[in-house]
Order: C-alpha cells, then structure tokens, then sequence
C-alpha cells in the first residue's frame, strides 16, 4: 500500500509541474541569497578580524557560500526536469537520474541541516574569540609603531565608535592598561613619574578612555579623564551621574551583531530545508504520477502519484534489511580475502 497515494488527471499534472517549477527557481533565489550572505558575513569577519586576535573562524561562511552555490545548481537542475515532465520525449532522458537526484536532494537537505546547527553552536566560539581578541586588542592599543600592531588603534577606535561600546567588558577595562605610548608621555614630569614609579610593572596607569568612547549624544562636554575623580570636574559626581561615554562593552555589543546576523541566517536556512522538501515532495508525486499512467500516449488518462512506494514501515524494514545484506556482503568479501592471503 502505497505512502499518502494522489490521483492526478492531465489538470493536476500540469499544475503540480508548473507550481514545482515556480517553487524550483524560488529556490534558486534563496541559493543566491544563502551564498551572498555567506560573502557578506566572511568579510564581516575579515574587517575585524584584529578584534577577534586573527583567530576568528571561518567554517560557517564557507559552508553558506558552498551550500548557496549548491542550491543554486541542485534546484536549477529540479526546475529543468519540472518544465520537461510535460514532454513525454524530453522527460525520458531525465527519468533514469531521478532517484539518484532525490537522494542527493537527501543529503543536500542534511549539509543544510548540520549548516543550521554550526550557525547557531559556533556563537559561543564567537564569544570567546571576541573575549580574547578585545582583551589583547586594548593592550596593544598603544603601540602604533609595532609592525602588525600599527592600525590596532585605528581599528579599536572605529569599532568603539561604529558600535557605541567602549572597552572589553566595559569602560573600567582602560583603567587597568596603559594606552598612552611612552612616547607620548614626559617623563621629566613629577606626576607622570609618580603615577609610573607607583604601579608595580612600571605603567601609566590612569582613569581615563580614548575618545572614541565619548558620547556625543550627550548634552554636556566629554568627560575621558579623571573619570573616578568627583574634584576634577565641576558639579560631578561618578556615582550618580549618568557618564557621557558609552557604557556598554564591546565584547557584548559585537557579540550582538555577529549573532543577530548568525541567527537571521539559520532562520533563513530552516526556510530553505523547508522548500528543498516541498520540492522533493512534489517531484515525487510528479514522477510516480507520470510513470504510472495506464496509457502512457493518452496524456488525457488519470494516474497515481505517491511518496513512498510502501508504507513507512514496510520502507524502514526493507532499507534496514538493505543495509544488512550490505554488511554481510562486505564481510563475506574480506573473509574471502583473508583466506586468500593465508593461502
């Protein structure tokens, strides 16, 4: 007994066809979009690669390019048999390479599947490589004339400004690194060497931030230093005042928008396991429709279309038994070929 059987009339063959051709190249363009924001998210990753220690990883925007590209191909080739199935000549060449092509539709849809899963598991890695590359990122913030250091301000600041955050965790983190060169520093001053000669590892250690931690939505002048120091500034008080610099760290604020972006991209893979099995579905019911016509020259004539040949069953015992002829195959050949060896 066939799995979920349909009757079809020359009508209904003609609308499945031409609804799964439309579905098919609906398809293709959410191919397109899966590969393009593969590109987008890699150089999304590239640009701040510094922030993240140049550790980031780049296993899930290469499986979106390659599943975008194979999306792109697989679904082309179903549009293809779809517009076909009507001409009884031209579907011929295509019918042998059916089954092998729903099988591949099969292990398409779980490389969609496993790209679903890494986007949503690797926002912990994320999170981590961030954590690190922040931390270090703020530490050599100051060592403009390190070779492959020398745009790490650059970067750190672009990133503070572009994101409204400042700091790792939070601003406080820049009180605990010396972000000002030596070089800019005067050490014939009598604060600059006490504040030097007070710190244990010999730092300049201060409670200050970069000015791209200001924020300019604020109606009063940027407070960047002396942050924790209520006399230095007038009518001010630490404590209470709401600070005119960003509050938010980086680390949570980058974090957001890789796994906001991370998200939006498995929502939209889901959706395309989604189609990829209304396609499958629909070529199914297509081909067992056309193959069992009871008058293959009378297009005229009804015929039956179904999922699976058997019940779900009878389709699970059979592939299980399958698998075990398989095995049995296989043990019988290398038990022949160990006994040849010992001969």
């Amino acid at each position: 007994m066939p799995f979920m059987p349909v009757k079809f009339t020359l009508q209904k063959r003609v609308k499945l066809a031409q609804g799964l051709w439309m579905l098919y190249w609906l398809s293709v363009i959410v191919g397109i979009l899966i590969f393009s924001l593969g590109i987008f998210f890699k150089v999304e990753l590239r640009k701040r690669s510094e922030m993240m220690d140049n550790n980031e990883s780049h296993l899930v925007p290469n499986l979106l390019i390659l599943v975008g590209m194979l999306a792109c191909g697989v679904n082309a080739f179903g549009g293809k048999v779809c517009h076909d199935s009507l001409d009884p000549m031209k579907f011929a060449k295509w019918k042998p390479m059916l089954k092998t092509f729903l099988l591949l539709c099969c292990g398409f849809n779980m490389l969609l599947l496993l790209t679903v899963l890494l986007c949503f598991l690797m926002q912990f890695a994320v999170y981590l490589t961030l954590a690190d590359g922040l931390k270090n990122g703020i530490k050599f913030y100051k060592d403009t004339d390190t070779p492959g250091r020398c745009f790490m301000k650059r970067t750190l600041d672009m990133t503070q400004i572009e994101f409204r955050c400042c700091g790792n965790n939070n601003f406080r983190d820049w009180f605990e690194v010396q972000w000002i060169s030596n070089r800019y520093l005067d050490m014939s001053n009598d604060e600059v060497k006490d504040r030097v000669l007070s710190n244990v590892e010999g730092k300049f250690l201060m409670d200050s931030v970069p000015f791209s931690c200001c924020n300019p939505g604020s109606p009063r002048p940027c407070i960047q230093h002396h942050l924790t120091n209520n006399s230095a500034h007038y009518d001010y008080d630490h404590r209470t005042e709401e600070l005119n610099i960003w509050t938010r760290g980086c680390r949570e604020a980058l974090f957001s928008y890789y796994s906001g972006m991370m998200n939006s991209i498995g929502a939209l893979v889901i959706l395309t396991i989604l189609l990829e099995s209304a396609d499958m579905a629909g070529l199914k019911y297509l081909c067992t429709a056309l193959e069992t016509m009871a008058d293959p020259d009378n297009p005229e004539c009804e015929s039956e279309g179904w999922l699976l040949e058997k019940g779900v069953k009878e389709t699970f015992a059979d592939l299980l038994a399958k698998m075990k002829t398989l095995g049995k195959t296989n043990q019988v050949e290398e038990g022949g070929e160990g006994g040849g060896a010992t001969t």
